[in-house]
């Protein structure tokens, strides 16, 4: 069903009395809503920082690299490759849906999109890069100073206007119009009566406790590990590192079941490879439950309705660097 057929079909739902706002607010889920109130020229801007890998140090890594748009906004690896193919310590996040997250990164210590977009620049384990190195190569591109001057209304390029359309592009990254949501509002046939009782078993057995909202997940922090220890090599201690609590260890943003069946391997570490894999381990480690095969498929069957429409766009055509920009460095 195409999202104007959906939308046709939501308002005829509610005027016949199908469906209702309020039957929609009381399910633990809720749909995305389609983009509005988007800054394009500024989005336009950050589209072309968030795929330009001068904005590293070797010149070979850009957002897109650890957050890739082709494959769910994601890298599909465990953990990812930075700077010198240094191996980083934990698995990237999903950059799609990311602006209905609580806060960013998975120990949160990023209070919003714009925060977190300036963080793996500045990591040496990352993009490898400092800020005002990061400032000096696009301010050196006409293309860019030109570009800047259209959407800021003056030539200087800095950190702050960098992670300001950065941030507004990863704001239009949202996935509406999932299988999920088109049954929520009314499209009884749009699920199937397997992947109903998939979603029936993910309510009754607590899932929704901490997968919820509109992204279900993503709003709150979690211990991994609260029936059983969850046994890891990983040394990435989760939201301790941002508190300083003993107490917070190993407790780490919930991430968003969105397009899950798109963003293996799953978990911080990575560890978990499949969904089959993550479903038993979630229900015993956190709900005390050992799920039976079939209880497990179907609730794997219900999650894989959960991916909505990806982002589409057309690739930006990067403004050419000149003899003045700073050249790469890829190897220390």
């Amino acid at each position: 069903m195409t999202l104007t057929r959906l939308l046709k079909h939501s308002l005829l739902a509610l005027a016949i009395g199908t469906v209702s706002h309020s039957a929609i607010a009381n399910e633990p889920i809720q749909p995305i809503e389609p983009l509005k109130n988007v800054n394009l020229a500024l989005a336009e801007l950050g589209k072309k920082l968030y795929f330009d890998p001068r904005l590293s140090k070797s010149g070979f890594i850009s957002c897109n690299s650890c957050h890739n748009l082709s494959m769910g906004g994601t890298d599909n690896i465990k953990t990812s490759i930075g700077h010198g193919w240094a191996q980083g310590p934990i698995n990237s996040p999903t950059v799609l849906n990311s602006s209905l997250n609580v806060a960013q990164f998975w120990d949160g210590r990023a209070a919003d999109l714009k925060e977190q977009a300036g963080g793996p620049i500045a990591n040496p384990a990352e993009m490898g890069f400092t800020h005002v190195l990061a400032v000096d190569v696009i301010q050196s591109i006409p293309g860019y100073v030109r570009e800047f001057r259209l959407v800021f209304g003056d030539e200087e390029v800095n950190i702050d206007k960098i992670t300001d359309a950065i941030a507004e592009f990863e704001n239009t990254l949202v996935t509406p119009n999932a299988r999920f949501d088109q049954w929520l509002l009314g499209d009884q046939d749009a699920i199937t009566p397997f992947e109903r009782e998939g979603y029936e078993l993910f309510k009754t057995s607590g899932c929704v406790a901490c997968h919820n909202g509109p992204a279900v997940g993503g709003n709150s922090f979690q211990k991994m590990g609260l029936i059983e220890p969850y046994q890891t090599n990983n040394p990435v201690e989760g939201r301790a590192a941002v508190t300083g609590k003993d107490a917070d260890r190993f407790t780490f943003k919930v991430p968003t079941l969105r397009n899950v069946e798109l963003t293996y391997p799953y978990f911080h570490d990575g560890e978990a490879t499949t969904l089959t894999e993550a479903t038993d381990i979630m229900g015993r480690l956190q709900l005390g439950r050992k799920f039976t095969d079939e209880e497990n498929a179907k609730i794997v069957a219900f999650m894989k309705t959960l991916t909505g429409d990806q982002p589409q766009f057309l690739m930006p055509i990067l403004p050419p660097s000149v003899d003045a920009t700073p050249k790469p460095q890829p190897f220390d």
